[in-house]
């Protein structure tokens, strides 16, 4: 179990379970709503330094946060230093922030291509001066993003680790593929099964955490401090506090039922309406909203009706309140 607060830098988190960055995912409103289960951390959506310096206002959003969102950590991709320390000054200025992070594990193709996310991975010299430069910059404590290398015959993560605490990074959280892998194939968390014995700064472990039992088996595994909860957690936010809680008693509880799976849904989709307006969020929840009913035998057919014809708030919520009526029978 590991029932005790996880510090980096002087950032208290009273969970070891950390939400994890989604483009498209991790908005305001998700990462207010996913807060209560237990998320001892969040971090923001990707941020492009180039973004902020070229006063993108799409770029801008990303920076809300709110006094329930905290701890937050806001995270920054690019591929120089210059910008990114001009960035980092923007984000002082602008935002109201825990932890800056950077993300070096991206692995789509538009932004590897710049030179960002996981293409660092291929020089550890230079990825080192990077982020030196950006710690030595920062205010508040920096933590990093990484993979296992940039593919299975340059598997690196050791090496990129140490380079990474010698830069002055607090936290490192390590997905446990390869850049080549994307998400396909299995997250192999054996490789870093040693880290611990390598750097002094916490380490969280992520990548397939889709049950507690993975959660359980990657912590185990990789001997990691903390766990990241990612695509594992869409539809299910309910597994953020079974992994909590069975970090913090040794207790394991059981899953939700599709009653209150429903209202949970409703929950999430008021706070995305409110941050979005009706007509974006209806469109985005289309593609989430299904999720919360995954696994639960007799539901495929509800499941496409929102995914594929829901359009309003009131369309969306007739259906939820319907599933909420039917299981209270």
């Amino acid at each position: 179990m590991l029932s005790e607060d996880l510090l980096i830098g002087n950032i208290h988190l009273k969970s070891r379970v950390i939400l994890g960055p989604m483009a498209g995912v991790t908005t305001l409103a998700y990462r207010e709503f996913m807060k209560p289960f237990g998320v001892g951390l969040s971090y923001s959506e990707m941020i492009s330094d180039c973004g902020l310096n070229y006063k993108n206002q799409r770029t801008y959003e990303y920076l809300k946060t709110s006094d329930l969102d905290r701890p937050i950590g806001l995270q920054l991709f690019g591929y120089c230093k210059e910008n990114a320390i001009s960035a980092i000054e923007i984000l002082e200025a602008n935002a109201e922030y825990d932890i800056l992070d950077i993300n070096l594990g991206c692995p789509v193709t538009k932004v590897v291509k710049t030179g960002a996310g996981s293409a660092w991975l291929k020089d550890p010299e230079a990825l080192e001066d990077y982020m030196r430069a950006i710690c030595e910059k920062s205010t508040k404590p920096v933590s990093a993003k990484i993979r296992l290398g940039w593919d299975e015959n340059s598997i690196n993560v050791i090496e990129v680790s140490k380079r990474l605490e010698n830069a002055g990074v607090s936290f490192l959280t390590i997905h446990c593929r390869t850049r080549s892998q994307g998400y396909s194939g299995v997250a192999d968390y054996s490789i870093i099964s040693k880290i611990k014995e390598e750097i002094s700064i916490p380490v969280c472990v992520s990548g397939d955490i889709f049950t507690l039992e993975k959660a359980k088996e990657a912590l185990e595994i990789s001997k990691a401090d903390a766990v990241m909860v990612a695509r594992g957690g869409i539809g299910n936010p309910f597994l953020v506090t079974q992994i909590d809680h069975y970090l913090k008693t040794g207790e394991e509880l059981p899953d939700p039922d599709v009653v209150q799976q429903a209202k949970w849904a409703m929950e999430y989709s008021q706070k995305l309406i409110d941050l979005k307006g009706e007509f974006v969020a209806v469109r985005e929840l289309r593609g989430i909203v299904p999720k919360f009913f995954s696994g639960f035998p007799g539901y495929k057919k509800i499941r496409n009706e929102i995914a594929m014809n829901t359009n309003t708030q009131d369309h969306l919520f007739r259906l939820l309140r319907g599933i909420i009526e039917r299981g209270n029978c």
